[in-house]
């Protein structure tokens, strides 16, 4: 096998890969804000797996487009870059719109309403982020061509959203029911 991978796909994964360490850097820093408030942290069975499924998302990218010889197909991949791009602009949409309270954790601080502004206004699209995660991890290995790594990681993302969404979907309903100043555990 011969290794051969476009200099820009290697510079659009390395920028993506970026954004994710720039998306860390606020999730640490809304961590300490919401931990501060009392913020009740959930689910840290299933994060371990996130990392690992996203990180496997980039080496997936990298690997099999550099590995596989597929030409890149303008058909494809322009549209899929347009939606990578997307999706990065709707993830950084909901970023804003929940401000501190946006992580890659499950934490929710006891008392804050429901957001209802940006993206999560739209009643319709209860979790706007895991779109944005979606679009892009089907969207970034297809733009050269990876389609394994496209199928592979959407079919583990879907599993892995069942579990992490029922688990947000728990720990704000568990809030919902504290006492008025406790914390539900």
């Amino acid at each position: 096998m011969t290794w051969h991978l476009s200099s820009w796909y290697l510079l659009l994964v390395l920028l993506v890969g970026a954004e994710r360490l720039a998306e860390l850097g606020v999730a640490r820093r809304n961590a300490r804000w919401s931990t501060a408030r009392g913020g009740v942290v959930s689910g840290q069975g299933h994060y371990p797996w996130m990392v690992a499924l996203h990180t496997g998302l980039l080496a997936g990218c990298l690997l099999e487009a550099g590995l596989s010889g597929r030409p890149f197909v303008p058909a494809l991949g322009w549209p899929m870059l347009v939606l990578v791009v997307a999706a990065q602009g709707l993830r950084w949409w909901c970023i804003a719109a929940l401000g501190h309270r946006w992580n890659t954790q499950v934490i929710v601080v006891p008392g804050l309403p429901p957001v209802t502004r940006g993206p999560y206004r739209l009643h319709w699209l209860r979790h706007p982020n895991y779109v944005a995660v979606a679009v892009e991890g089907a969207a970034l290995p297809l733009v050269h061509g990876a389609w394994i790594t496209a199928v592979t990681f959407t079919v583990l993302n879907a599993a892995l959203m069942v579990v992490r969404i029922r688990c947000e979907e728990t720990a704000l309903a568990s809030l919902a029911t504290a006492p008025p100043g406790r914390v539900a555990t």
